[in-house]
């Protein structure tokens, strides 16, 4: 296990760096000057030029990109171009909403969607099984922006029950900071619940059909028990795979959610950096989702020695 564990750490290291490239790469081929974006409308092209000096941007690209992976070896992911700040010290300013968001979103969709792809499997064939797979079907096919939009128009507009934009800090209280993450986490986990569902259905009915649930049914276990120690558990490992590549779809809704509802989260500050054309901050901001969604992986390949202990490393 060590051993393996060490090995995807080192595969992690080569991914890192291959990300950072063509992030990189990506960036300075895209239209537009950050410099420009700087100083202005009324700049004078010798002005442009020298801030561009200022800031590096007339170096050949190999030289900033080296200049840049050496910063981040040493933990430092550069300063901003607009706002002049260290890039690690803005998106930690920012952390608190995007992690508050994602850990929302878990807690609503992961559990629905498991209970959901149950459901439908126990009942395959039935209306209830056709309506919760017609939920699946719409949560995969309505844009985030659009359901962001339709439930802060019903929720906040129509009914003021819930606030349609901003972020409470949970220093400030439990419900105050859960409140304004109802609305947002709903919107970002309506497809990772849709994605969920479906996948559990499918192992739950795979399972359903072995010998052992047979056996389980001919000497009248419970039927909540058959579903849930035998069927579920067995079933787990591809419900943890779509768990785990899920976070994908997390840190790219998160984006788009902050943005609807106004969220000072670090999503907003990636759509800020991209319009400023301020390099280093989106940058510093992939790199950050990258390691993070390369880690979730190695935790989903560990957690499967948990759910089947006759798996392996």
């Amino acid at each position: 296990m060590i051993i393996y564990i060490l090995r995807r750490l080192g595969a992690t290291l080569i991914v890192m760096g291959l990300v950072g490239l063509m992030v990189f790469v990506l960036l300075h081929l895209a239209p537009g000057d950050p410099a420009a974006v700087i100083a202005g409308d009324n700049a004078t092209p010798e002005q442009i030029a020298q801030l561009r000096q200022m800031l590096g941007l007339d170096d050949p690209l190999p030289v900033q990109f080296l200049r840049w992976m050496g910063d981040v070896v040493q933990g430092d992911l550069g300063v901003s171009i607009y706002s002049n700040e260290p890039v690690a010290q803005l998106i930690m300013q920012r952390m608190e909403a995007t992690v508050s968001l994602a850990i929302a979103t878990l807690a609503f969709a992961v559990p629905i969607a498991i209970a959901f792809g149950v459901i439908a499997a126990h009942r395959a064939g039935t209306t209830v099984d056709r309506i919760l797979m017609l939920f699946s079907v719409m949560g995969f096919s309505l844009p985030a922006f659009v359901l962001g939009y339709m439930l802060s128009w019903l929720f906040a507009i129509e009914w003021k029950l819930l606030p349609v934009q901003g972020f409470t800090p949970i220093s400030e209280g439990i419900w105050p900071w859960a409140r304004n993450l109802i609305l947002p986490s709903v919107t970002l986990g309506m497809t990772y619940t849709a994605l969920i569902a479906r996948i559990t259905r499918t192992s739950m009915l795979e399972v359903l059909s072995e010998d052992f649930i047979r056996t389980a049914r001919a000497k009248g276990v419970a039927v909540p028990r058959i579903l849930v120690k035998h069927a579920l558990r067995n079933a787990g490992v591809p419900i943890a795979t779509v768990i785990g590549i899920g976070i994908a779809l997390l840190i790219g809704g998160v984006v788009v959610t902050e943005t609807v509802f106004n969220i000072p989260g670090v999503g907003r500050l990636v759509v800020d950096a991209i319009a400023r054309r301020d390099y280093p901050v989106i940058q510093g901001v992939i790199l950050v989702f990258s390691g993070i969604y390369v880690f979730v992986n190695l935790a989903t390949d560990l957690s499967y020695t948990l759910i089947d202990p006759r798996i392996r490393y």
